[in-house]
């Protein structure tokens, strides 16, 4: 498996000034193998990592399970 690693800061930084998702990026990366993306900090050390699957269908499940427990830990904040 192909390992990437992606600095988060400037990767989230460059996603708010080009007004797009991760998920567009991410798709755009889709070639039918999957690829560990590593998040790494200014430091180096790793943040956190995501497989990227193989195909379309399965990273549409990965972003709706995202959204589902992102809104979960966002509600009682609210």
């Amino acid at each position: 498996m192909k390992k990437i690693e992606i600095k988060a800061d400037d990767f989230f930084e460059l996603l708010r000034l080009k007004d797009v998702s991760m998920w567009e990026i991410f798709l755009q990366m889709i070639d039918g193998e999957e690829k560990e993306i590593i998040f790494i900090d200014r430091e180096e050390k790793i943040l956190f990592n995501y497989i990227l699957p193989a195909d379309k269908e399965k990273l549409e499940e990965d972003r709706k399970e995202f959204s589902k427990q992102f809104s979960e830990k966002l509600a009682p904040l609210n």
